[in-house]
């Protein structure tokens, strides 16, 4: 068993279950749904894609072209991580995806990076907490010995929070590394975490 915050839940690799904070357990609530997170499968990508297009069209957030196609899309979040995996309620409604691949080929590959992305339906639900500490279990699984996020966009300060608390630090300030689409040019961080193994 592991434990993050109040919530205690059993891991196996690849699995993930906790209560859905968007129920509220009762008698007569006969809806208490669990998330679960799986390995990415190929009839996943409708919903997955459902997910990640609106986050990439609106340029707050990923380096993405905006205008990006689905066939690139599939192939950056599918095709070239080394593991992809999706967060469903009991409903087999996805709420979430994340991919995990190396930062660097050879010498880096030690260290991970993962890209993570909540439906706008599931914000603010702990989902995107629930995928990273997640994240951060396969990434030991798989032999990564720390995990980076090259490009934290300095105006998204609800995710730089969350890495925050869950133990990310802020490595690196790129000034204006980023061009968001509404404010221009802003700046991004590198965030570092170191594994334990």
């Amino acid at each position: 068993m592991a434990s993050f915050g109040r919530i205690t839940f059993a891991y196996q690799p690849s699995s993930l279950v906790r209560p859905d904070p968007r129920t509220r357990p009762g008698p007569d609530d006969p809806t208490r749904r669990m998330i679960t997170i799986h390995p990415f499968k190929e009839q996943d990508w409708p919903s997955v894609w459902r997910l990640i297009e609106p986050v990439f069209r609106l340029g707050e957030t990923y380096a993405f072209s905006p205008e990006i196609s689905e066939a690139e899309a599939h192939k950056v979040w599918i095709e070239a991580p080394t593991a992809v995996y999706v967060a469903k309620d009991s409903e087999n409604t996805a709420l979430g995806t994340y991919f995990i691949k190396p930062n660097q080929p050879g010498l880096g590959s030690h260290v991970c990076n993962c890209g993570y992305i909540v439906g706008d339906s599931a914000r603010r639900k702990g989902v995107a907490s629930m995928m990273c500490e997640h994240s951060q279990c396969e990434a030991k699984r798989l032999g990564f010995r720390a995990m980076q996020f090259n490009l934290v966009v300095s105006t998204n300060e609800e995710a730089v929070r969350l890495w925050q608390k869950l133990g990310f630090e802020i490595v690196a300030t790129l000034p204006g590394a980023f061009k968001h689409s509404k404010k221009g040019f802003v700046d991004a961080f590198v965030m570092y975490k170191q594994l334990e193994t």
